[in-house]
């Protein structure tokens, strides 16, 4: 059920990781997680940015932080951010194991100095 805002609270995650930055073998610093169609991207500070790609593409503009502990949202449209809203269909953040940056294995190891 599609609230208002276009959260969805019953949608799954799309996956562990960024979607784009899986397919195509890149990596992220953090990622986000629609709170419409449950797509992961990766945040800003990202090289690729995909979650705000992703918001502006398809007009689903609230993201939820896909971070271990982090429970806020964002909306694109209006930019302000909640410290709490509705909770999502599990999981509801990427696995422990996996690391930020991350994924483990596709991180440059001068991947600080890239995002300048």
């Amino acid at each position: 059920m599609t609230t208002p805002n276009g959260i969805d609270p019953s949608v799954p995650p799309s996956g562990t990781g960024c979607a784009e930055c899986d397919a195509a073998g890149g990596w992220w610093v953090h990622l986000r997680r629609c709170a419409r169609c449950g797509h992961i991207g990766c945040c800003d500070d990202s090289p690729a940015k995909h979650a705000t790609a992703h918001a502006r593409s398809t007009g689903h503009p609230v993201i939820q932080s896909f971070e271990p502990g982090e429970d806020w949202f964002w909306d694109y449209d209006t930019s302000e951010l909640y410290e709490a809203g509705p909770e999502l269909a599990p999981p509801v953040s990427r696995p422990l194991d996996q690391p930020a940056p991350g994924p483990a294995g596709r991180v440059p190891a001068d991947w600080a100095q890239t995002l300048r």
